[in-house]
């Protein structure tokens, strides 16, 4: 797949908490070079040397909405941003989900700030008719969002949380159905870890991972595969459950 890179200033459209610390910005821009679900913006932010990934939750023809959770500078500087404000974008970034070995059943596993780019693939799915069903794990009630907007486009929605204060308790691992041809997963590395061993189809995993320079240039973001190095922000964040392998 040809990815086209594109960096640009957007403007801010909205700008709202979900939760107490998990946000949704919807931005204006030349989406032209988001191609998949499950490539990401790399946002400049003034006084910061490095650029903030952010997977992309949604988009139409001239606005991308993304879903971020406040956890340092970078981040705490976005939920302080306005409506009209602007912006330097890189968008373009990433080489997405694949939907086409989806067959008619795909699962999605979504956890934490994983969930967001789950919500453009199941929209993609749903559109080409495959039945989805979506599994969203959070900690705790006070944590959870989108699940309203999963059960608005048509996915069979499945809410956990690790202590049972909102919908089933634990984790995603222990909703698993038994009907899923695919599955697609994006969320920490524990969870990832775990989904990796319970499930018993194919299916693609998209890493979280620091990185530099969000193009491949810098290196910084490498992992090892069966198949040699490969730099999450490039040639991932989506990876093959065959290709991965774990460290210690």
């Amino acid at each position: 797949m040809v990815i086209f890179i594109k960096d640009s200033i957007w403007q801010i459209v909205s700008n709202s908490a979900l939760t107490k610390a998990v946000y949704q910005m919807r931005l204006r821009g030349d989406v032209s070079a988001i191609t998949a679900p499950g490539q990401f913006l790399n946002i400049r932010l003034a006084g910061l040397t490095l650029r903030r990934p952010i997977s992309i939750c949604d988009r139409d023809d001239t606005t991308a909405t993304i879903l971020y959770k406040v956890v340092g500078k970078g981040t705490e500087q976005l939920s302080h941003m306005k409506p009209g404000e602007t912006l330097q974008v890189m968008a373009g970034l990433g080489n997405g989900f694949d939907l086409s070995p989806a067959g008619a059943r795909p699962l999605l596993i979504g956890g934490g700030v994983g969930v967001p780019p789950l919500y453009l693939l199941a929209r993609k799915l749903i559109e080409t008719g495959r039945q989805v069903t979506v599994i969203l794990g959070f900690n705790t009630a006070e944590e959870c969002f989108y699940e309203e907007e999963f059960r608005a486009i048509g996915c069979r929605t499945i809410l956990t949380t690790a202590d049972g204060s909102a919908g089933r308790r634990g984790f995603v691992t222990d909703a698993l159905p038994e009907d899923y041809t695919y599955f697609y997963t994006c969320g920490p590395e524990a969870m990832l870890k775990a989904v990796f061993q319970k499930t018993v189809t194919s299916g693609q995993f998209s890493f979280e991972e620091r990185m530099g320079c969000g193009f491949g240039a810098c290196m910084g973001c490498s992992c090892k595969t069966v198949t040699g190095y490969k730099r999450i922000c490039k040639d991932g964040p989506v990876l093959l459950k065959e290709e991965i392998l774990w460290g210690d």
